[in-house]
């Protein structure tokens, strides 16, 4: 019922949508003399607002078509080299790959599956492609899968990631972005007690909830203090018609950015508050920033609800794998039978969503790896966002990355 009021929330202000457009295109037309004045700018600042806050946001594109390597632009091709029917295998392909004097080291860019597009990584993508030959997992919405693609739970995307792995070859280096941090130490835990030859030559965890039970946040909490059946009969919802999911139990994207926006309401009202003053005083640079920042933020997609509460489960409600009794379709995961993939933890020490500690607790896990092939790394006066895309990640996360996979080749 949730999501039927939500998609006839949509329909009821598609009016509104568009009177407000229609109002802003007039009040910005520079044909038309009203347009210079003060009023104008204030009628069409307060229009831009409301249709931002009403529109539904679809998929982002990922905007990746060249990166600058020194004095050079270098194309890039995004080219789907697997394809199932709840995520695709994407190459950033360089157009330089075949050319270069050395193989770039190849590495299997892990986006995190829970709530937002693998878009929201694409200044991780973007800064990686500069030493490495990247491949991210694009995880497709939940509501665009027909019911007769099955279900998928956490065993399925360790699944995924385990035949990613293997396709990419032995010399492939691993990357998680927060929520498959687990499922990826699961499936290096699987592949090493096999003594796999495509086992990654290094595994970088970066703001995962290994451990939840250290570095308690409000999502931790949030998760602790309601029962599974609670969360089963909350958010869980069937896609409505016309959606090609439909009758598929999910959990719907706009629950998740709505969670994720109360945490902190006033920042995000603030925000809005200074997009109309700055479309007011004609501040172009800083409203594009906030668009850009935004039209990424409330980008939302479904999750298949087999994932969402085995994930909270096991992750967050009965801390399986920190506890040693996590099962992959009734086998048993055991960290501590990694003892060649080097392992490299990020975490930031302003994260209010995976604690401080709760990626780090990965290298008591691993306990064959011997110190020397262990790191663990704090970037300071960043939040969970922070340690994987901007500025901080660019000049001073980014070449921890860099170095400890060069060693690791």
């Amino acid at each position: 019922m949730l999501y039927h009021m939500y998609e006839m929330k949509h329909a009821a202000m598609a009016p509104v949508r568009v009177a407000t457009e229609a109002l802003e295109d007039v009040c910005r037309n520079p044909y038309n003399p009203f347009a210079y004045t003060a009023a104008a700018r204030f009628i069409a600042a307060g229009c831009e607002v409301v249709e931002r806050v009403t529109r539904r946001y679809g998929k982002p594109e990922w905007m990746i078509d060249w990166i600058e390597v020194g004095d050079r632009l270098i194309g890039v091709r995004e080219e789907a080299v697997l394809c199932h029917r709840f995520c695709d295998l994407v190459h950033f392909r360089r157009d330089d790959l075949d050319v270069l004097a050395e193989p770039l080291p190849k590495v299997l860019l892990v986006a995190p599956m829970s709530g937002h597009y693998a878009t929201l990584i694409r200044g991780t993508v973007r800064q990686m492609l500069h030493d490495h030959d990247v491949y991210v997992t694009d995880w497709i919405n939940a509501q665009d899968v027909p019911m007769t693609a099955g279900t998928f739970g956490l065993d399925d995307y360790i699944d995924y990631v385990m035949e990613f792995l293997r396709m990419l070859g032995p010399d492939v280096h691993v990357m998680a972005i927060c929520q498959p941090s687990v499922p990826v130490l699961a499936a290096v835990s699987l592949m090493s007690a096999d003594d796999h030859d495509c086992k990654p030559r290094s595994m970088t965890l970066m703001g995962g909830p290994i451990d939840t039970r250290v570095g308690t946040t409000k999502v931790n909490e949030l998760a602790e203090g309601k029962s599974i059946g609670w969360f089963e009969r909350t958010v869980i919802q069937r896609v409505p018609a016309p959606h090609a999911g439909f009758l598929r139990r999910v959990y719907p994207g706009f629950i998740q950015l709505t969670g994720f926006m109360t945490m902190n309401l006033d920042r995000h009202m603030n925000a809005h508050l200074e997009l109309f003053n700055h479309l007011i005083e004609g501040d172009g640079d800083s409203a594009e920033a906030h668009r850009d920042f935004y039209d990424e933020y409330n980008a939302v997609m479904d999750l298949p609800a087999e994932f969402y509460l085995e994930t909270l489960r096991a992750v967050f409600m009965h801390h399986d794998l920190p506890m040693l009794r996590m099962a992959w379709r009734g086998r048993k995961v055991d960290p501590r039978a990694i003892d060649r993939t080097a392992l490299l933890t990020i975490e930031g020490e302003k994260d209010d969503i995976t604690g401080a500690g709760q990626t780090e607790a990965a290298h008591a896990l691993c306990t064959g790896l011997p110190p020397e092939r262990k790191r663990h790394y704090v970037q300071e006066s960043v939040g969970h966002y922070g340690i994987f895309n901007g500025r901080r990640w660019r000049e001073e996360v980014y070449p921890i990355v860099r170095e400890f996979i060069r060693n690791n080749a």
